[in-house]
Formats: structure tokens, sequence, C-alpha cells
């Protein structure tokens, strides 16, 4: 048996084949949650779960957002986004929209966007 190239390399959880894969879509949006799980931890793996699973139900925490807000255009392509809270009554926001059974992080909120208040 040879031996692993990186000891200690983090084993990736493979999705089911009914699973959404969940991207960045900007650099913005990886530093927010990497900051978001280094201070809400365990309501980001719940987060991670709902993305991966049911992206696009509509909750108390997570739904479409209206407006201009309501939608987000990438290349010839325009999307529905979404809103997702990872906690109720905090106010980090996550948005995103999916294409196909990718769901894309947009914009990552630490706090409650500026746009939305």
């Amino acid at each position: 048996m040879a031996p692993a190239k990186k000891k200690r390399e983090l084993v990736p959880r493979p999705p089911r084949k009914a699973e959404y894969e969940i991207r960045f879509a900007t650099a913005d949006a990886q530093k927010g949650w990497r900051d978001l799980v280094a201070t809400i931890r365990n309501p980001m793996s719940e987060t991670w779960d709902f993305l991966t699973r049911t992206p696009l139900s509509t909750t108390p925490t997570n739904y479409r957002l209206r407006g201009a807000l309501g939608t987000i255009r990438r290349g010839e392509a325009t999307y529905d986004r979404w809103q997702h809270k990872p906690t109720a009554k905090g106010t980090a926001r996550i948005w995103y929209f999916a294409d196909g059974r990718t769901v894309y992080l947009e914009q990552v909120h630490t706090s409650h966007p500026n746009e939305t208040k």
C-alpha cells in the first residue's frame, strides 16, 4: 500500500446523487464563508446540509429575494437569487443562486447586508 501524499489530508464527503454541489461564485463569498464557519460552526454545518439537499425550498430562514435583488445575471443567463439565514435570530446572510444541480454562493455576509435593511 502506497503512503498518502499528504498526511492527515481531509477526506471529502461524497455527495449523494440527488444532492446539489456547492461552489463559490466569488472570492468574497469564500472569505465570508470561512469567517462564518469560524464563528458559528454548527449552524454553518446545518447550512451546508440544507444547501446541498433543499436549496430551493422556501422556509422562514430561506427564501427568494424580491425586487431588483431577486435576480442575478451571469454571462447570458439570469438566475433567481436566494437568501439563507444560518441562524433564525442572527444577522448573517448567504446570497446564492442555483444552476442545475449546483448552488453558487454569490455573497456571504457576516452581518445583515445594507441592501436588504
